[in-house]
């Protein structure tokens, strides 16, 4: 049933995009971005994504329920429902709303299906790459149909890439993290937009990606995106990742010794 359950969330996906999120691009009017909290952006490409979303899940799945990040500004107790049984769904409209509000990219939808409480599938598009990672877990993760196996071979680590997002970071965690960063082969200053880094770990374009900030509906998805092909997603205290966690800080590599290697030089300088 959840492998049908695969190309409808995905088709849905591309339905949205295609319908509601790429005529706005470049073409919000006044009034059509505002600020949900101080510095937090939302515009009506996201409102009107959450909506077409949420229908469309609710009739794949009835009786679940449906966790958004425009839902949960509105009533933040939705959250209680990331450990809750049955299925529960995790969305995000627009990832890098930022992004979208200025008119660049990348920007993502992004799902993920919790059922009993742990994640079972998930999809993050980009649009105007057209990319497409959909996973379901224990059967592994797929990149524009094609099956994605992250390599087990780990790279020095003067020649790793990856990502860290330094602007979330306290001041002496960003200090340390900026003094190990010279010892890796390249330390990006990230896209603005999560599940675009995500993607650029399954497709090898990067090998790690550190991140403060753990809101579920940017990392749901992702993290099992990244799991499902072989690679790892913890806290930076070792334990594994789980949405409904609220403590910061999360870094996601390609393998457990990726992880490793890059928790030592980043964190530990």
């Amino acid at each position: 049933m959840i492998d049908t359950l695969l190309d409808d969330v995905a088709g849905l996906l591309r339905e949205t995009a295609d319908g509601v999120v790429l005529p706005l691009f470049r073409h919000l009017g006044d009034g059509d971005v505002t600020e949900k909290a101080p510095g937090e952006l939302v515009t009506v490409a996201d409102r009107r994504a959450e909506e077409m979303i949420t229908a469309g899940l609710l009739r794949l799945r009835p009786g679940s329920v449906v966790v958004g990040e425009e839902a949960v500004a509105d009533d933040p107790a939705l959250l209680r429902h990331l450990r809750s049984a049955g299925d529960v769904w995790l969305v995000d409209p627009v990832d890098g709303t930022a992004n979208f509000a200025a008119g660049k990219r990348p920007f993502a939808l992004m799902v993920s299906l919790l059922t009993d409480g742990e994640p079972v599938a998930a999809w993050v598009l980009d649009p105007l790459a057209d990319a497409l990672a959909v996973a379901r877990s224990g059967e592994g993760t797929y990149l524009d149909g094609k099956p994605v196996r992250l390599p087990a071979v780990v790279p020095p680590v003067g020649e790793l890439r990856g990502t860290a997002m330094t602007k979330f970071l306290p001041g002496p965690l960003r200090s340390t993290v900026e003094a190990g960063g010279a010892q890796l082969g390249e330390l990006l200053p990230g896209k603005h937009c999560a599940g675009r880094e995500y993607l650029d770990v399954l497709t090898g374009q990067q090998q790690f990606v550190l991140f403060w900030r753990t809101l579920p509906w940017d990392h749901g998805p992702g993290t099992l995106l990244v799991r499902a092909a072989g690679g790892v997603a913890r806290q930076l205290d070792g334990t594994d990742y789980h949405p409904a966690d609220t403590q910061h800080g999360l870094l996601v590599a390609v393998s457990d010794a990726v992880w490793t290697d890059v928790h030592t030089t980043l964190l530990s300088s």
